[in-house]
């Protein structure tokens, strides 16, 4: 049997013609008609008013950090229950990071500690990196009202989330800067690459200078600044642009897959699933859930013997080697999700028979 693999790339559009055209007009370095084309279309689907295509989801957390001014011995908030790659720009800076722990209601970051983080901690937070985790969001309106309050700029890491919504409004959308990642496993790929967005086009003005090496306006390259090779190829950008053409029905695929594991598992009652807040919609990028008395690792294993990819939920920033002297407000609740979840495979070209080979080898495992 075919392997059923966690999140592959699904391309399936108009990724050959564009790229096609691409190499046809020679643009194939950093920057280009595709670039700004995908740029636009960032800014059409989510509301934003400006869009920086990147290298990297990373690449754009660093940028809106370094035009918000973070530097030496600033303290970043940031959610614990995260992947690597939304803290680690808080080191390039050589702040500090400051981890808060998830909420049980949504496994995101959990308002009530923010706000007990910002009152105790041994200075003013400059910043928040707020992740919504495995394409849903967080409780985002308690948590501006909050940065609001405080003057904590906030940076959405929607890595996750492109085309979830919270009261119809786009995530990445609610703070001073929003990411989205296209790594090859998220639900719009172009194979690596980010994007940075924001309302603030001063801010974005700035953050474009410092992603093409902070090169002074001059014939020849003058640099008072320090910059990053941190623009998307055109190549890549053009792929881009022909999955955005079908991001819609890719989320639709996403809700539709969790949907039959929910009922290809709802006779386990030791199973639960990753909530969805009512006022919020999910892109369910990854169908994620938690079992009560099982190892998950067991099941794990058993899939895998079976040709069938899954992985652990994100080990908590604040158990991270890199981070063991790091400041941290938790309760519990994202060791919890680490130690019982797992993350079943979600590929956006998966069947109803590929859902049901997963289900009936997670109800076999248990029932053993």
């Amino acid at each position: 049997m075919k392997r059923i693999f966690l999140s592959p790339p699904h391309i399936s559009g108009n990724e050959q013609r564009y790229i096609a055209e691409a190499f046809e007009s020679n643009y194939i370095a950093p920057l280009g008609p595709f670039v700004d084309r995908f740029e636009q279309s960032i800014c059409d689907y989510t509301g934003g008013e400006e869009a920086l295509a990147t290298t990297s989801g990373t690449a754009a957390i660093h940028l809106a950090l370094r035009v918000l001014g973070v530097g030496k011995g600033d303290i970043v908030l940031a959610s614990t229950f995260t992947f690597i790659g939304s803290v680690a720009p808080v080191l390039y800076q050589q702040a500090v990071p400051y981890f808060i722990d998830s909420e049980a209601k949504s496994w995101n970051l959990d308002p009530e500690l923010l706000r007990e983080a910002v009152v105790t901690a041994p200075k003013m937070p400059k910043a928040l990196i707020l992740t919504h985790l495995y394409g849903q969001m967080a409780d985002i309106e308690k948590i501006v009202a909050i940065c609001d309050e405080y003057g904590i700029a906030l940076i959405e890491d929607a890595a996750e989330s492109l085309g979830a919504t919270f009261q119809d409004r786009q995530s990445g959308t609610f703070g001073h800067f929003g990411v989205y990642s296209f790594n090859g496993n998220k639900i719009l790929t172009t194979s690596g690459g980010g994007m940075l967005i924001s309302d603030d086009k001063a801010a974005m003005e700035r953050a474009r200078f410092y992603a093409t090496q902070a090169k002074e306006d001059a014939l020849y390259y003058e640099h008072k600044e320090l910059g990053y090779n941190y623009r998307m190829s055109n190549i890549l950008a053009a792929i881009g642009v022909a999955q955005m053409e079908l991001l819609d029905e890719r989320i639709d695929a996403c809700r539709q897959i969790f949907s039959w594991y929910r009922e290809g598992l709802d006779e386990v009652d030791e199973i639960s699933f990753m909530p969805e807040s009512k006022e919020s919609r999910g892109n369910r990028w990854l169908s994620t859930l938690l079992f009560e008395k099982s190892d998950p690792e067991m099941v794990r294993l058993a899939l895998e013997a079976e040709d069938i990819e899954s992985r652990p939920l994100w080990k908590p920033m604040h158990l991270q080697p890199l981070f063991k002297e790091a400041l941290s407000l938790c309760n519990g609740t994202s060791e919890r999700l680490f130690a019982q979840g797992l993350c079943l495979p979600s590929g956006t070209a998966m069947t109803q028979s590929d859902v049901k080979r997963v289900c009936d080898v997670i109800k076999k495992v248990l029932v053993r």
